[in-house]
Parts: C-alpha cells; structure tokens; sequence
C-alpha cells in the first residue's frame, strides 16, 4: 500500500500526454513488482492509459476527447536511451518541416543504426530507415536533408524536381560548416545521393570535388531529374 501511494503522488506531477516507464519511478528496485503492480491498477482504474508495453501517459482531456501522446512522446524510446541520441524523426513528417511535402500522414519514419521491424503504436505506424552514420544530435538537420535525397522518389504529394529545387534552397542558406559536414555524412549513403548533392553544389558554386572523386565516372543515375531543375545534373551522369 505505501509504494502504491508513492507511486500516485509521484503521477501527479507527471504532465499529462507524457509517456513514462516503471523506470521514472523513485522506487527501489526490490519493489518493482508491486510497482508494475500499481501501474496496472491505475490503468485498470482510468487513471493511465498504455501507450505500449511497459510505457504509459496520463490522459490529456479536451472539449473535443481524449487526446493520445504526441508523435514524439509515441517513439521517444526510440529517439533516446539512457540521455543519448539513438535516433531521429525522418521521413514525410520532416521534410514538410523543410517545405518540401505539405502531406502529413499517420506514418512515422525513424533513423535508426539498428534494423527494426514495422509496428503500431496507437493511431500511428512505425517504420524504421537505416541510417549509415552515427546519430549526433546536432547533425540531425543535415541527415534529414540527404534523407530526401535518399528517398527522392518516395517523397509524397511532390516531384523529385520540387525535392531539389527546394532542398538546393536550403542548402543554399546553410552555414559553410553544415555544407562541409554534408559532404562528410553524404559518404556513408548510396552513390546516387552522392551525385545529387554533389550536382546541387556545382550548380551553387560549392566545391565539389570530393564528391566527384567518391563516384564511379561510368555510373549513371537515372532518377528522372530535369536540367530545369538541376542544370548540372549532366555532369553526375544523372538522367
């Protein structure tokens, strides 16, 4: 009875939407059980919801319902361990951040540098891309921008020729440290992200040579971007 008590006054001061684990609770560690125990009871009561196993929020109530977590609070296990970076949001969601999609779906995509399979969580479906290079917080924002070039076909609710155009805006306004870093994570992914990136450089006046040194100078890229678009595309042999 006294852990359980512990245990709901600690859950007032958690915020509601809020996703937390047994692990949040300041209970020793001989008493999990009858922790995990009063988690079940509170849930059981109304008091919590599960957002997933072992993972649970507090309700947020609204004139219009029930709202479930956030997007981030769904997949934080998945973006953070332990207080490091594990993992970040990629996929449709971020690039409508970068103007690039203006389609928002029920889909979640996370960088990853362990293969996981697809899941369900709540009103959400999970997928996970690999991701080649290690994941710092700081370059998150550059991983994402050569994610859309990765994923250059799939972008939603777009063209390839949009994704450029729009991406070459960004990178056009990034800081000469961000466009070297580029050049160094593009590296770890497939040649033709290589080639766009190094395209969308030369077409900026960015030095590109090391770019064009990484790449097989008899591959051919056919990715159907425009000279339009990308009027050095030629000369990255992308079609």
């Amino acid at each position: 009875m006294v852990i359980r008590e512990q245990v709901k006054q600690q859950l007032t001061k958690f915020p509601n939407g809020i996703v937390f684990t047994a692990a949040d609770f300041d209970v020793p560690r001989q008493y999990r059980g009858t922790l995990i125990k009063a988690l079940n009871q509170f849930e059981y009561a109304g008091i919590l919801k599960r957002a997933s196993k072992g993972r649970y929020y507090k309700p947020r109530q609204t004139v219009f319902g029930e709202l479930q977590p956030s997007e981030k609070e769904t997949v934080k296990d998945f973006l953070e361990k332990d207080g490091k970076v594990v993992g970040y949001i990629t996929g449709a969601r971020a690039f409508a951040s970068l103007a690039l999609t203006t389609q928002i779906s029920s889909k979640i995509l996370i960088g990853t540098n362990v293969s996981r399979r697809p899941l369900v969580r709540g009103q959400y479906n999970i997928s996970f891309l690999f991701q080649p290079n290690p994941i710092v917080k700081d370059d998150i924002h550059l991983l994402i921008i050569l994610d859309a070039l990765r994923l250059i076909k799939e972008v939603p609710a777009t063209t390839p020729n949009e994704v450029i155009e729009q991406v070459a805006v960004w990178i056009d306004k990034s800081s000469e440290a961000d466009k070297n870093r580029l050049t160094e994570l593009s590296m770890a992914y497939k040649p033709y992200v290589r080639a766009l990136l190094g395209a969308i450089f030369e077409n900026l006046g960015i030095p590109s040579a090391k770019l064009l040194e990484s790449l097989n100078p008899v591959s051919r890229y056919n990715l159907n971007i425009s000279r339009t678009s990308l009027p050095t595309s030629s000369n990255w042999n992308i079609v």
